[in-house]
Formats: structure tokens, C-alpha cells, sequence
């Protein structure tokens, strides 16, 4: 028995014969159904689709995550500013209070100096006349 499909047909012109009927039931495969080829770049592009997706979720999960901190930090911030500002006025009423005390006290000084300086001049004049007699 013969183990050659087509007995006629030997070598190279066997080898054409299977490869021209493969090539055209590949063919008419090909029109029944997308190939593979094209389902798999479609799944890819599906896929890296998804992955862009998921690093924007992500990336817009810290954006908000950083956003919130820093909504926090600017609010700590605001009610430190403002606590510094409160203590920064009750610092200048002491300042402008102290102030005050300070030329009150340097004015009193001048009046005692004057004072001190006549009650001086007085002895001075006492020790200057003669005595009586």
C-alpha cells in the first residue's frame, strides 16, 4: 500500500499541493472569524487599556490623598496664624501699655530730679549766707 495521499505526486510537488490546500483552508477559516492575531491585540489594547486606567485611579487617589493633608496643613497653618496674631495684639497692648508706665515713671523722674535738684540748690544757698547773728 501506498503511504502518499496523491501517489502521483512525489517531493517538492507534494509539499506545494499541501501547502496551497492549507493556505486555503486557512483562508476560509479567516473569513468566518476574526484571527487570532486580532482578538489577542484587542485583549492587549484591553488590558493596557485597563492598566493606564488603574495608575490614573491610583494617581488621583494620592492626588486627593495630598489634597486633603494638604487642606489640613493650610487650615493648622490659618488657625496658627490666627492664634499668633490674637497673641501678637495682646503682645502690643502690653508693649503700648508698658510704654505708657515707662514715660508716666520718666516723667515722674524728671518732676523728683527737679524737685531734688531745687531742694539741692536750697542747701547750697544755705551753706552760702553767713550765719545770723
Amino acid at each position: 500500500m501506498n503511504r502518499h495521499a496523491f501517489p502521483d505526486l512525489r517531493g517538492a510537488a507534494c509539499r506545494l499541493v499541501a501547502g496551497a490546500l492549507c493556505w486555503g483552508l486557512c483562508l476560509a477559516g479567516a473569513q468566518g472569524q476574526a484571527p487570532v492575531e486580532d482578538l489577542s491585540s484587542r485583549d492587549q489594547a484591553v488590558q493596557r487599556s485597563q492598566l493606564k486606567t488603574g495608575a490614573a485611579y491610583r494617581e488621583l487617589q494620592q492626588a486627593q490623598h495630598d489634597a486633603k493633608l494638604a487642606e489640613q496643613d493650610f487650615l493648622n497653618a490659618q488657625e496658627a496664624h490666627h492664634a499668633a496674631r490674637k497673641q501678637a495684639d495682646e503682645m502690643k497692648k502690653q508693649l503700648d501699655a508698658a510704654s505708657k508706665e515707662r514715660a508716666l515713671a520718666k516723667a515722674r523722674e524728671a518732676r523728683a530730679r527737679k524737685a531734688y535738684d531745687a531742694a539741692l540748690g536750697g542747701v547750697d544757698k544755705a551753706f552760702e549766707k553767713p550765719p545770723a547773728k
